[in-house]
């Protein structure tokens, strides 16, 4: 079976927690498909999942609805199972701009994209986990239902090293290279081998360390793994196997065949489009394909060569693509983070991929077999994913029609009761809400100050309101999905830090974010019905203001409407059961206490000390305190760390103080 899960937590269940493990646990070992745990803010939702975890043993997708609770989940995940794999896996892209066409103007969108190849290093990390062990436990965004290449094709691709195997170096060397290894004898990174003599040292695209092969003729003598860096040994393997350096990778006979089949296909296609008087459409389908299949055969790649991923795979015509769902086992959890949001993102993605393409396909810029690179459709979803966690405060219709049972987690072991709703006039909001600002404000100086978080309906009012705020020296922040996914997580943690008071948004300020430091949760325009204003959408909003024992909710609207008279009813519902367990019980409600450290936001923070030396003091000034070749060791640590936190201004810094005291070894 391999290594079993093993929870590592200071806290043993309570509140709610107990029975749900048992119950979720309960269910999902007795083979049913669909389970539902009704969570509410802070009642530990990820605990319970993660103590499920360990009693089913079985490995787990988690499915998050954003990159940014991803990275929370990852996070809680790592410390929860810090001797296990727990991997993250979200689209590799900084920035992404599809490939479109708009008939109306003529205009042509050229694919632009950026990738991030730390991103693009966890994503392998994920898969060779799932291929070489089962205590793995990923943590995903809803881009794992996208096109990957095929686990059998990754598995066959992959190089196998024995101890004491016949195999000379010619023949390691050319699979290296088949699996889009390179050589560089000089600048040796992740991706890459070296040769020296009859010894070939390998930096896997997905691993922290390197691995060395040596050779006695034609025979592995042995199999080491060394420092990247220094090519210390550090551990004596007796076999490995090293993985792609990238997800599609297809055998030069397959490569063949495919070719063959793309030229068929164009030819069919073109002849098509000439028939129906398109002499542009053909031409165009022509020129384009002909440069693709000519890149592709000379240098096994194109721009856009996931447009051809039914060939390379040989895939029939309509059938689904391979993802990452395909390289768990077939006993498997998935939990799906936020359901009533992850649920409908990903019955929406095959829908949006294909109208777009299918404009790509009718005038000419792509082969109607590019529609087979795409998500998968929500039925192929279903039949391959198997037992089901949705977890949520705010379950939606799929949920509660698939689910049997309903697992109630209200009970928060803090004893934390959610706060009172409050409902105001919406004419008056943006004065009344300045001055109960104001009033926050002025209570600096106390223990009860805490910060503020006000929803509005539009970006545009987000940006207005907030420049209004600190037109009244009020310091505040605006938070909105047209700002990039880490500049999101900074804006978090300096708010969470104390550096502003205010964070105004609009949809972002909801599901899952931890902000115990909000006292107050201001909604404008309660009463507009709608995506934005319906019952789950208040109380996801409200829950904001449910981590901290001071926390108030004001609405403000003009008449109360059916979803706010249904939400506050279940809030009022959560309220009365939690108070009632607090007497039974006597609980004296607690705030709930949570570090902004890195892992918490994804954002690494270094250890005080050498954080001070980071950004302060030089290395002299610095060595002149500290044994330098152990600081640096901590330092390379460090440096890890913050790459593995996606901080690569931090790493970076880490990497040139480094530099410059192995410069002061020398100089000694």
């Amino acid at each position: 079976m391999g290594k079993r899960f093993k929870l590592v937590s200071d806290f043993s269940p309570a509140g709610d927690q107990p029975q749900a493990i048992k119950k979720l646990s309960g269910q999902v070992l007795s083979g049913k498909k669909h389970n539902l745990l009704l969570g509410v803010t802070g009642s530990g939702k990820t605990f319970v999942v993660a103590n499920v975890i360990e009693k089913i043993q079985k490995p787990a997708l988690v499915i998050s609805p954003n990159k940014i609770l991803a990275a929370q989940l990852y996070a809680e995940f790592k410390k929860f199972f810090p001797e296990n794999a727990v991997e993250y896996f979200i689209s590799y892209y900084d920035y992404y701009q599809p490939e479109a066409y708009i008939p109306q103007t003529d205009t042509y969108i050229e694919k632009d994209a950026s990738i991030n190849e730390h991103i693009d290093r966890l994503r392998l990390k994920s898969t060779s986990s799932l291929m070489s062990r089962g205590d793995v436990i990923v943590v995903a965004s809803v881009s794992c239902i996208y096109n990957l290449g095929s686990p059998e094709e990754y598995v066959a691709m992959s190089l196998y090293i024995e101890k004491g195997q016949e195999k000379n170096i010619e023949s390691v060397l050319s699979r290296l290279v088949e699996i889009y290894y390179e050589r560089n004898d000089h600048d040796f990174k992740r991706g890459t081998f070296r040769v020296k003599g009859d010894t070939v040292d390998i930096f896997p695209s997905y691993a922290e360390r390197a691995v060395r092969i040596e050779f006695f003729g034609d025979t592995i003598d042995s199999i080491k793994e060394v420092n990247p860096l220094t090519a210390e040994a550090l551990s004596v393997l007796d076999k490995i196997y090293v993985y792609p350096a990238k997800h599609f990778v297809t055998s030069p006979d397959r490569i063949k065949n495919a070719l063959m089949n793309i030229e068929a296909e164009l030819e069919e296609r073109a002849a098509f489009l000439e028939n129906s008087k398109r002499l542009l459409e053909a031409q165009r389908l022509r020129q384009r394909t002909k440069y693709d299949i000519e890149m592709i055969r000379e240098t096994g790649f194109c721009h856009g060569i996931e447009n051809y991923s039914r060939h390379l795979a040989d895939r029939p015509d309509g059938s689904r693509p391979m993802c990452l769902i395909d390289y768990f086992p077939k006993d498997f959890l998935t939990v799906i983070d936020e359901s009533h949001l992850t649920i409908p993102q990903i019955r929406g993605m095959y829908e949006g991929d294909r109208a777009r393409k299918e404009i790509l396909v009718e005038f000419g810029f792509r082969l109607p077999s590019a529609l087979d690179n795409r998500p998968l459709k929500f039925s192929e979803f279903e039949g391959l994913t198997d037992k089901m966690i949705y977890t949520t405060a705010t379950p939606g219709g799929y949920e509660l029609k698939k689910s049997c049972e309903t697992v109630e987690l209200i009970i928060r072991p803090t004893g934390l009761v959610d706060p009172e709703v409050e409902v105001r006039p919406a004419e008056n909001q943006v004065n009344d809400v300045v001055r109960e600002v104001e009033k926050i404000i002025s209570g600096k100086k106390n223990e009860k100050f805490g910060r503020v978080i006000i929803n509005t309906l539009t970006k545009k009012m987000s940006e207005d309101f907030t420049d209004y705020l600190c037109e009244k020296k009020i310091n505040a922040r605006y938070l909105h999905s047209e700002i990039m996914p880490l500049e999101r997580i900074q804006i978090i943690k300096d708010f969470r830090q104390g550096k502003f008071d205010v964070l105004v948004g609009v949809n972002l300020l909801r599901e899952g974010l931890d902000l115990p430091e909000v006292i107050l949760v201001a909604v404008f325009d309660a009463d507009k019905e709608g995506f934005l204003r319906n019952d789950k959408t208040i109380i996801q909003i409200c829950g904001r203001a449910a981590r901290n024992i001071d926390g108030s909710i004001i609405l403000y609207a003009q008449a109360q409407t059916a979803s706010m008279e249904k939400a506050m009813n279940e809030m009022e519902r959560r309220r009365l059961k939690q108070i009632d367990y607090n007497k039974k019980h006597r609980i004296t409600p607690m705030s709930i206490i949570k570090a902004v450290d890195e892992l918490d936001e994804f954002e690494y923070i270094a250890k005080q000390e050498s954080f001070r030396f980071v950004v302060g003091e030089s290395a002299a000034e610095y060595g002149a305190k500290k044994n330098i070749p152990v600081f640096i060791k901590e330092l390379e640590d460090e440096m890890k760390s913050a790459a593995d936190s996606l901080n690569f201004e931090l790493a970076a810094a880490l990497r040139d103080k480094i530099f410059a005291l192995k410069g002061m070894i020398v100089k000694k």
